[in-house]
Parts: structure tokens; sequence; C-alpha cells
């Protein structure tokens, strides 16, 4: 596996990026096209908008769940690496950050987190000022 940068941190699912969303989407084109040169303009409507219905169906499928169990965990991790650097609670100041903020500090390895946190709260840095700040980058090869 490569190392993990700020630059190349985004990771892309092969099936469902590469082959199910263009061959969707070439559906749908298709569909929009025979449906302004045939004559059957309402099927192939339909069609259209069935496709259209497929494509948000699967992203929101597919992303929801994982994200949404995801972004709990990062958040425990957080809360685990800031208590055991500082033996105190990252949940007193937590409700001050974004959760990009917070997604964005998990990059952090243990010497730097501390600072870029107290950093964060002075200055409310965005989470790709964070991202960017981080001098030696804590790679996340397991997200979604």
């Amino acid at each position: 596996m490569k190392i993990q940068t700020y630059y190349n941190h985004i990771r892309f699912y092969t099936p469902q990026h590469f082959i199910y969303y263009p061959v969707l989407i070439l559906f749908l084109a298709a569909s929009i096209y025979l449906g302004i040169t045939t004559e059957d303009h309402l099927i192939w409507a339909f069609i259209s908008v069935a496709f259209v219905f497929l494509f948000a169906l699967a992203y929101m499928l597919r992303q929801h769940y994982a994200l949404t169990l995801q972004n709990r965990i990062v958040r425990l991790e957080m809360r685990y690496r800031y208590f055991t650097l500082t033996g105190k609670r990252f949940e007193e100041f937590e409700y001050k950050l974004t959760d990009d903020q917070i997604f964005a500090l998990r990059f952090a390895p243990d010497d730097e987190l501390v600072p870029l946190v107290e950093d964060t709260l002075k200055n409310s840095l965005t989470g790709d000022a964070i991202k960017k700040a981080i001098v030696h980058w804590k790679a996340d090869y397991h997200r979604v």
C-alpha cells in the first residue's frame, strides 16, 4: 500500500465509482437520448427517472450507513487518544469542534494532536487547514 498523505487520502471503491456509476450514467444518457429522438417519449422519460432514482439510492445507501458508523468510531478514537495523551476528557470541548475538524484531527500523530487541537480551538482552523498543518501524517487506510 502507498504511504498515505494529504494528497492521496481520499479512497475510491472501484466497483462503485468506476463500474456501477459510469454504466448507470451511460444508461441514463442513452435513455434521455432515446426519449428525445424516438416517439416513445413517455416510456423513455420514465426509464430515465428510474435510472436517476437508482443512482441516488445507490449513492445514499452505500455512504450513509458506513459513514455514520465510521464517524462514531472516529469520535471515540479521538476521545480515547486525547484522554490517553492528556488525562483530560475530549468531550469537555468537543461541542466546539465541527465534524470536519474532528475528522481532520485524526490524521495527526500523537505528538502533534494536542497542539493542533489547541490551535483549532483558538483559531477555528478548517478541516483542510488542519490536514495541511500536519507534519507527520498518521494514515487511515480503513475509512470507506
